[in-house]
């Protein structure tokens, strides 16, 4: 049985991740964050051109590869229209429904790195003037950003320096338990990203020779549909995506357990690796599910549809109330951790 992982540690990092704003398209701050948290292990990585970090660590093997990946960047919003009444239009970033982010506060960042807070209200709020405020329909036309300054039309908000484009993020709200839960937006993915910074962090640290050659990629437009279907070498044979499992009615993965996804929206994954992730959980007593994932796409299913010749692979923890009020507990996030630490020092599946 292996005795790796301190979860406890992983979600303080997770606590500093989601606090770092990092919308689909506006990732270089928390990429920064994760360059700095592996300097000092002197790690071989570098930036490709969309702005993701990629981390190798040469192995025994270097004619076969592995990569794993996980995505910082995540859900939020851009202005979309600076209205008469002083408040902004939003266009989404990444798939959420408006009801999830209705009351949320947010941060609107100006192309000059001036930003602002706000809170996300429906135009109807106000219970006491609108009749139909429970039951107007949640969208794009009715929400709207309340800018935290005084401003009563379009002009006192250009004066500030906000314009369409500007990022909007949304606070994390992210709270740790004494029962062992974090409750955070954006535990997808910062959770599993947390995750592989640590093991990394504790492969070089700890001088473990990898049986091939393994490349991880911090991965930045995965909630958009592309952030890790690029920079995989032509000797990568097994891709790994580590996202987060999908709870709900039908589902078999928790908050509890490391889940290792059997199908999503885009087919089955890897049948052969499949198996081999549920062996090693087997092997190491983890507790795991399998489960599928009906509307879900990884950074694994993108480069298969970008057409590369992979065994590809999709685990993590279980994400409760995802693209929403996402919670997980620190028993999934330490089965998780053992499971990868397990893959990265197993042989290759036979193909």
């Amino acid at each position: 049985m292996n005795t790796y992982g301190n979860s406890k540690e992983t979600m303080e990092l997770i606590q500093k991740l989601v606090l770092i704003p990092s919308p689909s398209g506006n990732t270089k701050q928390v990429i920064d964050f994760c360059e700095q948290y592996l300097k000092e292990t002197n790690v071989r990585m570098y930036r490709n051109r969309k702005g993701g970090l990629i981390v190798t660590i040469p192995g025994k093997n270097n004619e076969q590869h592995r990569m794993l990946t996980a995505h910082v960047d995540t859900l939020g919003a851009m202005v979309k229209e600076v209205k008469a009444n002083g408040r902004l239009k939003l266009t989404m970033i990444g798939g959420f429904r408006w009801n999830s982010v209705e009351g949320e506060y947010c941060k609107i960042e100006t192309s000059t790195g001036k930003t602002y807070t706000g809170t996300i209200l429906m135009h109807q709020q106000s219970v006491h003037v609108y009749k139909d405020a429970g039951k107007a329909e949640r969208n794009e036309d009715n929400i709207e950003v309340r800018i935290d300054e005084k401003v009563f039309n379009e002009q006192d908000v250009r004066a500030l320096g906000i314009e369409e484009g500007d990022f909007v993020s949304f606070d994390p709200r992210v709270e740790i338990t004494e029962s062992g839960y974090i409750k955070s937006r954006h535990l997808d993915d910062k959770a599993s990203t947390a995750i592989l910074l640590k093991l990394i962090k504790h492969i070089k640290e700890n001088n473990i020779e990898l049986p091939y050659t393994t490349h991880f990629l911090i991965s930045n437009n995965e909630e958009i549909g592309y952030g890790g279907n690029s920079n995989i070498t032509p000797e990568t044979v097994e891709y790994l995506a580590v996202d987060m499992g999908a709870l709900g009615d039908g589902q078999a993965s928790d908050e509890y357990t490391v889940s290792i996804c059997a199908k999503d929206s885009s087919g089955p994954y890897h049948y052969g690796l499949r198996k081999h992730l549920v062996n090693l959980a087997k092997e190491n007593q983890i507790e795991y599910k399998v489960d599928i994932y009906p509307f879900y796409g990884s950074d694994a299913s993108a480069a298969i549809r970008a057409g590369f010749d992979i065994v590809h692979g999709l685990v993590g923890p279980g994400i409760e109330s995802s693209h929403a009020f996402e919670r997980t507990h620190e028993t999934s996030i330490l089965n998780t951790e053992r499971l990868l630490y397990a893959y990265i020092q197993s042989a290759m599946v036979e193909q």
